[in-house]
């Protein structure tokens, strides 16, 4: 028994010492690398464990043994899409203003997509405008078609898709879906399970094990993509299912949220994000779509993906470049804002600058801690002049960017952790003046249908809700 109980220390110091080890060398901010090497040294056994299922990023080491795959249909891509190169503009070659100039060289650095012109978005309001082109372009497809969702629900909406996406590949479109393993769970039964039955190829991203490889509960995949054909996509906020249908007042869940339909070059550049995305979840490569997409409109794009297994946070890295080069006024809309400290000090800088800083929340949030936390800090931002608006009911899931004239990114993350460092994102910027007046004057009048918080108002909350608040933001790493 003795040797037992000595066998048994032994084990909890040499786990607590290397799970804090393995925190401290590889955890890259230093309050998250020193809250987890105190809890795997202060809960013996219990640290290590919650260290071994939350804190280590197994995506960069699955990333890493897909690689050659992944470098491979990178390739394929590149010598097949010749427009990639004809399309491309550099930076100085669109005769803008500098600051635009300075956000282009960035994401220039970061992403591994260049800017192409030649492209034209259509902003679709709310399910009843964006299922119906998405069932439109699903249903024309002759060739492919590839679908990103996060959730994707089985109910009516869900249905409709699940039906069409199944009629496609019996007519001999080559339909593949990738669902995030989690996400899918929010709907029984799984839409994967009946999507296979009608014949389309199904991939689920990082699926939940309860044997190992343990659970990847915090990494997922948060895209919305869709590509017919190669040549007409959509993506943004908007999830498959019933509750984006927001004229549908008696459903008490129903969002506000916004798609985008896109066509020209920029399609190519979603295609790839989906064909390193389902070699990802494979193993398998993919090649790209033989026919070139032409040009349609003038607006200049880019893609932006963002991910752990990133060597930075690419997302992050060109908001605050764009937050930091603004000139005259900077709009957002969120539903999930939990900024980091380098954002936040990029918007107090902006504000402090002149620049007119507003950030447009809902009042109502289906995930009512992240507002909760997202309180706590709003202090920060209203001293400095950034100005805070929240949305009336019903809940609005929209996620938009603008900046000055001509600049606004749109796509699939939120102003959070976990859309900033833990999920699979993707972003669209857009340096087109009709685009971005449009997400503008949008943005304008939800803000005139809005109630401004003021810092007062803030700080005089109850105590109890102060505290609610604070204790929640503790947790806002993982919300």
């Amino acid at each position: 028994m003795e040797i037992l109980n000595w066998a048994s220390v032994s084990l909890s110091i040499f786990l607590s010492l290397t799970t804090a080890g393995h925190a401290l060398l590889h955890q890259r901010i230093p309050s998250s690398a020193l809250g987890w090497v105190a809890v795997c040294l202060v809960f013996p056994l219990a640290g290590p464990l919650l260290y071994f299922l939350f804190g280590i990023n197994r995506v960069q080491t699955r990333a890493r043994k897909l690689e050659d795959k992944r470098q491979a249909a990178k390739t394929a891509f590149r010598e097949s899409k010749d427009v990639n190169r004809l399309a491309a503009v550099s930076c100085t070659g669109l005769n803008l203003p500098r600051s635009y100039v300075q956000v282009a060289r960035i994401s220039d650095t970061i992403s591994k997509f260049p800017m192409v012109a030649g492209n034209h978005i259509s902003p679709l309001h709310n399910g009843e405008a964006a299922y119906p082109a998405m069932l439109h372009a699903i249903e024309n497809a002759t060739r492919s078609i590839y679908l990103i969702t996060y959730i994707f629900d089985t109910g009516g909406t869900g249905t409709k898709f699940i039906n069409a996406l199944g009629q496609a590949a019996a007519r001999g479109v080559d339909v593949r879906v990738i669902i995030d393993g989690f996400g899918e769970f929010y709907s029984l039964p799984r839409a994967g399970s009946a999507l296979k039955k009608q014949g389309v190829k199904v991939a689920r991203f990082l699926p939940p094990r309860l044997l190992l490889p343990p659970i990847h509960i915090n990494l997922r995949n948060h895209r919305k993509i869709l590509v017919a054909d190669g040549q007409i996509g959509f993506t943004g906020g908007m999830n498959i299912g019933d509750r984006h249908l927001a004229d549908n007042t008696a459903n008490p869940s129903r969002a506000v949220d916004m798609h985008f339909q896109l066509a020209g070059p920029v399609v190519m550049q979603l295609e790839q994000t989906f064909i390193e995305d389902w070699s990802f979840c494979t193993g398998k490569p993919l090649a790209p779509t033989r026919s070139l997409p032409v040009k349609a409109g003038a607006a200049v794009c880019r893609v932006i993906s963002d991910g752990p297994d990133e060597n930075m946070n690419n997302l992050a890295t060109v908001l605050i470049g764009a937050i930091s080069t603004a000139r005259e006024r900077i709009l957002i809309m969120t539903p999930y804002f939990l900024p980091s400290p380098e954002m936040i000090s990029a918007l107090q800088t902006a504000a402090l600058r002149g620049v007119r800083v507003s950030v447009v929340l809902p009042v109502k949030n289906n995930l009512p801690y992240i507002k909760w936390a997202g309180t706590n800090m709003l202090p920060e931002l209203l001293f400095r002049g950034v100005r805070i608006f929240y949305q009336p009911p019903p809940f609005v899931h929209t996620k938009l960017f603008v900046m000055d004239e001509q600049y606004a990114q749109i796509g699939s993350a939120n102003l959070d952790p976990r859309s900033l460092r833990l999920n699979f994102e993707l972003t669209v910027e857009v340096y087109d003046r009709k685009i971005t007046e449009h997400l503008a004057a949008h943005i304008e009048t939800q803000i005139r249908r809005s109630t401004e918080i003021s810092l007062d108002s803030i700080l005089n909350r109850p105590f109890i809700l102060k505290l609610r608040d604070a204790l929640v933001w503790l947790f806002s790493a993982y919300l």
